[in-house]
C-alpha cells in the first residue's frame, strides 16, 4: 500500500500562486530588442578588441623594430577594423538567434511543470 502525500505548501499543480497569468510570464521567453542586441554587441567588443589591442601591441613592440608610435597605429589600424567587423557580425548572429525557439524550453518552471505530472501520476496510480 502506497502513503499518499499532499503537495507542499498548500499549491496545486498548474495553479498559479499569484492567481494572476499576467504576472507568470516568464522573462525568459521575452525576445531582446535590437537595442539590448546593440549594446550587447557594443560592450562585448569593446572589451574583445581592447584586449586584442593590448596584445597586438605587445607583438607589435617586442618582435618588430617599430618605434613605439608606429606600434600603436598598427594596432590601432587592426583594432578598429576587427571592431567595426565582428560588431555587425555579433549584432546580425544576436538578432538571428534571438528569434530561434529551439532551446528556450529549458527554463525552470518546464522541468518544474513536469515534475508534478509526474509526481501526480504516482500518487494517484491505481
Amino acid at each position: 500500500m502506497q502513503i499518499r502525500q499532499a503537495p507542499r505548501h498548500g499549491s496545486v499543480p498548474g495553479q498559479s500562486t499569484t492567481g494572476s497569468h499576467a504576472a507568470d510570464a516568464d522573462i525568459n521567453n521575452l525576445k531582446d530588442t535590437p537595442w539590448r542586441s546593440l549594446t550587447k554587441a557594443l560592450t562585448y567588443r569593446i572589451l574583445a578588441s581592447g584586449a586584442m589591442f593590448v596584445i597586438f601591441f605587445i607583438l607589435f613592440r617586442s618582435y618588430t623594430s617599430r618605434t613605439f608610435n608606429e606600434s600603436i597605429g598598427d594596432a590601432s589600424i587592426i583594432s578598429v577594423i576587427d571592431f567595426v567587423t565582428k560588431l555587425a557580425i555579433y549584432y546580425a548572429h544576436e538578432r538571428v538567434w534571438n528569434n530561434i525557439k529551439w532551446g528556450k524550453y529549458w527554463q525552470k518552471q518546464f522541468w518544474k511543470r513536469r515534475a508534478w505530472r509526474r509526481h501526480y501520476r504516482l500518487l494517484h496510480q491505481k
